[in-house]
Formats: structure tokens, C-alpha cells, sequence
């Protein structure tokens, strides 16, 4: 498993939301108080941040644990954005590609993570696999079940699909061809966050106090702020700055 989070609101130092907050994502790797499988997250880390005025974020990811990397904790104190998406990896199968298999997944607007595991993996997802078009195979960022994920929410986003529902149904194929996967996936654009509760802890906290709004979406609560609210199991939650929608999620029938 892992934890991720994603944010939107005003423009902060990303160690404000990162490694600032007392149960901050950079604990969580290795004391989360919420992860309902594993105990650790040290397999890999990333952080996707985006620039104003410019719609491709950038991305800082390496295959170590976060808490050792001095690099980071000196580019969390002075990069600054409104919208970030960061991850800590624990990984389905241990030394699976390193650094490339590290969450945030990029393409194009869109930032990406996977936390939980497929079952079966990769005998599983052979059938969905074999209806990307072949190119979007040879493409894939890593060697791994995140991976295949994210190419497949991919390939819905390109064919016009909006994050809620690229999201949506990419859990409920995966699930329907895997029963028992952990699927709380993360994704934004810079604007919208969509996310899944599907298999591991989902909370997000929408903070009408700030000039303009501000929305965060993790895996648990980085701090003890009474308006973090818990999404129920089986969710997809799409927000904004100002507005979260949660709407059930239900398997395909067979």
C-alpha cells in the first residue's frame, strides 16, 4: 500500500502540506495511523507541483524513502504552488523499477497515484492490458500494477473522458477482472482533484476560511483539524477549491 495526497488552494511552500503538518505525508511513510495494509512506505517517493501559468507539472521522485533524502526537504521549504499531488510508496512487489514505478504518474496536464495493490497481478489484467492500443503498452512507465493503471486511466482521459468518470470505470474493470484489489487511485489536472475509496482510508478536508477555497484529499488526515471528513468505502470523490461531490461507486455486473 501506500499514502498520497493531493491539494488545491492558495499558493504555499510545499513542506506546508508535505512535512510541516505534525502527522505530515513524510511521517506517514513510516508511521501512517490509518493504512489498513502494510506498515511502512519506504519503497519511493514522489511530488508533482504545478506552476502558474503553465499546465505541465513538474516532478521530483526517488526509489528511497522520503525521510532520507535532505534534496527534498530543502525543495519542500522553498517551491511554491496551489496545486500538488505527492505519494510514499510501499510496493506490491519489492525493487519492482525503482524511481520510474514512484507515484506521481505524468502525462500531458494529469498527475496520478495508486494506492492499494491488484490481485492477481499481472495474470489478472492481461484481458483489460489487451485492449490498449499497443503503443500505450510499450509506453508504460513501469513494470508494475500502478502502472498498467494509470494507462489505462489514461487511455480514457485521451479519448475524452472527464477524471471523475475516467477513474470510475477504470475501478470498476479492474475490480470486475481482479476481486479483492485495493483501488484508492488519486488524480488531478491542476484544477479538479477525482479520487476512489475503494479497499484503504480516504479523507478530505474543504476549507472555506482561505481567500478563494482550499481542498485536500489524502489517505489520512495530515493534522487533528475538525473539518477532515472521512469518504465511505466504495466512493468516487471529485472536487474543486470550493465544491466536493462523493458518489457511490458500484462493481460492473458480470
Amino acid at each position: 500500500m501506500c499514502r498520497h495526497l493531493a491539494y488545491l488552494g492558495q499558493e504555499v511552500p510545499l513542506g506546508r502540506i508535505l512535512t510541516d503538518p505534525e502527522h505530515s505525508l513524510v511521517r506517514q511513510a513510516w508511521q501512517p495511523r490509518r493504512q489498513r495494509s502494510g506498515t511502512i512506505n519506504a519503497d519511493g517517493f514522489g511530488v508533482g507541483w504545478y506552476a502558474e501559468e503553465d499546465p505541465v507539472p513538474a516532478r521530483y521522485r526517488r526509489a528511497g524513502p522520503v525521510w532520507g533524502d535532505l534534496t527534498f526537504a530543502d525543495l519542500a521549504r522553498v517551491v511554491r504552488s496551489g496545486a500538488v499531488l505527492a505519494a510514499v510508496r510501499d510496493a506490491t512487489l519489492a525493487g519492482a523499477d525503482g524511481e520510474a514505478a514512484a507515484a506521481p504518474f505524468a502525462s500531458g496536464p494529469w498527475l496520478f497515484s495508486h494506492n492499494g495493490a491488484v490481485r492477481d497481478w499481472p495474470d489478472s489484467l492481461s484481458d483489460l492490458a489487451g485492449g490498449l492500443p499497443p503503443h500505450e503498452l510499450l509506453q508504460l512507465a513501469a513494470r508494475t500494477d500502478s502502472a498498467l493503471l494509470w494507462a489505462l486511466v489514461l487511455h480514457r482521459l485521451r479519448q475524452g473522458d472527464d477524471l471523475g468518470t475516467a477513474l470510475a470505470e477504470t475501478v470498476r474493470e479492474t475490480a470486475g477482472a481482479a476481486p479483492g484489489s485495493r483501488l484508492n487511485l488519486l488524480l488531478t489536472d491542476g484544477t479538479t482533484i477525482a479520487a476512489t475509496a475503494w479497499g484503504d482510508s480516504l479523507w478530505y478536508l474543504a476549507d472555506g476560511r482561505t481567500a478563494g477555497g482550499r481542498v485536500v484529499v489524502a489517505s489520512e488526515p495530515y493534522d487533528d483539524d475538525p473539518l477532515w471528513c472521512e469518504v465511505p468505502e466504495r466512493t468516487l470523490l471529485t472536487a474543486g477549491r470550493t465544491r466536493v461531490v462523493l458518489t457511490p461507486l458500484k462493481e460492473n455486473c458480470p
